[in-house]
Parts: structure tokens; C-alpha cells; sequence
């Protein structure tokens, strides 16, 4: 539990206000009261009944009487230039409103995702909270608690992209290398150094699929070159540095030292991430959703109030002080 330690240490002293879209889910408001009583967030909570009993010490908005709806839906309609009504059906529904008080700053951060589907959180977030400057998609991110492992940083790594992109060409697999060094940075606090996962190292093998991860690998250090990235690299030779002596030699940063593993595609990164949470018995947070210009996060709709409180706290984390 090292990882959730050190996140509410982040977020209690950060005291982020995170908007629950879903708040007369009984799950989220479990969630919610104990994030304001364990002082790990402001939660607000969207709600059909504000004057609703057991809910005391919380904010409760109802978005349709809410005196924010007007200007979200001006805001938002002024911006692309259309008109009221059609804005203010994509607005004054809670998902949407919440959308837009984490846009205009009003709410940090969101949790959203036990009673809509993915598709759906992601395709609000990106339309009214809108990708981040220097984001090209909207990725996500596992941080893997592995017992016994001596590697990463302190037997904690990061995979990318487990949740979102199923086969990323080479621009958008370098923007998720990218997105995914500088959210651990920000939310982790450590310095990334990247491994660009295929099955050659160095020009082992000769396929289009490593093609790929090398045009990919090239992509991210043109536009970050500051970051430490490396590839094409196997697993071992990210990981091990026996291995990465053998088949990188000197030189590198990132071989045999690696935080961030970035898979070629989903299939691998999903697999491999459930193959070390069942037979290394690895603890798993996430996915994070990155790319967005605030924090977002996507629930399971069969979230418990545990998965709930720390999906906030992971939120809540993220951001300048």
C-alpha cells in the first residue's frame, strides 16, 4: 500500500475539490464521506435532491437550478459556436455539468464511471475539459505494486497504455510515452526513465511491428528530449540489468533501470498487466487517465467504495501544488 500512502499524503495537502457526477449512487456517497471525513478531498456531490437526509457536511449542487448552468452553457457554446439549446443538452445533464465545472476551474478534478460507460466519460472529458496542450489523445496508466521485485522504483512501475488505445500508430504510441513521463512525474514525484516495449532490443529482430516502437521511440525523444526514453527494448532488458549489459551494453539510461514500460498495444499491455496482478500477486491502481487538460477518472461500474476513494485520492494527487 506504499503507493496510496504517499498519494494522501499528496492529496491531504493539497485539499483538491473533486466532482462526483453520480452522487445518489450509495457507493459514491460512502466514497465521499469518507474522503471529507479522512480530509483527503472536497467532495461535491451532483444530486436530484440537495435537501436529501444523511449527506450533512457534504456539497450537494442539483444541476439543473444550479445558477453555474447558464454560463457553462454560454461558455461552452460561445467556444464552438453554437447554439444555447444544443449546448445545454450536452451541459445541464450531471455528467456534463460536472464536465464543465472541471473546465472552468470550479472542481479539480472528476470521478466519474459507476453508472455510465466509458465511452461515454471519455467522450464528455474530451469535449468539455478538452485534451491538455501537449496531448494528442487521451491514454491511461497502471501503477504496479509488485511484491519481491527489486527493480522500477523501489519494486513500484508504471504501464501504459493498459485502459484506452488499442493499437496507437508511432505518433500517438510516442505521445503516450510522453504523457505517461510527465504524469508520473507530477503524480509520483519520480524521475522517468521510459522503456518503448517490443520483442527486439536494438535491432534484434527485423519486423514492421518493431518498426513501430523504433519510429515511435524516435518520435518521443525529438519531442521530449529532455526525458530519458529508450527503445525498442525486450522486458527483460528494460527490467534487468544483467540482461541489458548483454544486449544494450553501456550507455543507456533507461535499460535495466526502467519506471515506465510502454507496450506496443493494448493487447500486451492489458495481458502483461494482468499477468503480474495474478501470478506475481502485484497491487494494481488505475487505470489513470491522462491527456486531458484536468484530471479525469473512469470507474468500473462495479467500483466499491475503497476502488471509488482511491480513484479521488489519485486525482486529487495530480496537479501543481
Amino acid at each position: 500500500m506504499r503507493t496510496m500512502q504517499d498519494l494522501a499524503l499528496k492529496a491531504r495537502s493539497r485539499q483538491r475539490t473533486i466532482v462526483f457526477p453520480e452522487g445518489d449512487n450509495p457507493t459514491i456517497r460512502a466514497a465521499a464521506r469518507r474522503l471529507a471525513d479522512e480530509q483527503l478531498a472536497r467532495p461535491v456531490l451532483l444530486v436530484a435532491d440537495p435537501s436529501a437526509g444523511g449527506l450533512s457536511g457534504l456539497d450537494l449542487v442539483h444541476p439543473a437550478s444550479s445558477p453555474a448552468l447558464t454560463g457553462y452553457v454560454q461558455r461552452y457554446c460561445a467556444a464552438r459556436n453554437m447554439p444555447e439549446r444544443a449546448g445545454r443538452r450536452l451541459v445541464a445533464p450531471p455528467l456534463g455539468f460536472a464536465s464543465m465545472m472541471v473546465a472552468t476551474g470550479d472542481a479539480d478534478g472528476m470521478v466519474a464511471g459507476i453508472e455510465h460507460p466509458t465511452e461515454e466519460v471519455l467522450m464528455l472529458a474530451e469535449l468539455l475539459v478538452g485534451l491538455a496542450p501537449d496531448a494528442r489523445c487521451i491514454s491511461s496508466f497502471f501503477v504496479m505494486e509488485v511484491p519481491g521485485f527489486a527493480g522500477g522504483e523501489g519494486g513500484r512501475i508504471v504501464f501504459a497504455d493498459p485502459a484506452v488505445n488499442p493499437d496507437p500508430d508511432p505518433e500517438l504510441l510516442a505521445d503516450i510515452a510522453v504523457t505517461t513521463a510527465r504524469s508520473v512525474a507530477d503524480m509520483l514525484d519520480w524521475t522517468p526513465r521510459v522503456a518503448m516495449l517490443s520483442f527486439s532490443t536494438h535491432g534484434s529482430a527485423d519486423h514492421p511491428l518493431v518498426d513501430k516502437v523504433v519510429e515511435a521511440t524516435r518520435l518521443a525523444r525529438a519531442r521530449a528530449p529532455e526525458l530519458a526514453i529508450d527503445g525498442e527494448l525486450q522486458a527483460d532488458a528494460a527490467l534487468v540489468e544483467a540482461v541489458a549489459q548483454k544486449k544494450v551494453g553501456e550507455g543507456s539510461p533507461v535499460a535495466g533501470r526502467a519506471n515506465i514500460l510502454v507496450f506496443p498495444d493494448l493487447n500486451s499491455a492489458n495481458i502483461g498487466s494482468k499477468l503480474v496482478q495474478r501470478l506475481a500477486g502485484a497491487a494494481s491502481y488505475g487505470p489513470v487517465l491522462q491527456g486531458l487538460a484536468r484530471p479525469v477518472s473512469d470507474l468500473s461500474r462495479g467500483a466499491t467504495a475503497d476502488d471509488v476513494v482511491g480513484a479521488a485520492v489519485m486525482v486529487a494527487a495530480r496537479g501543481p501544488q
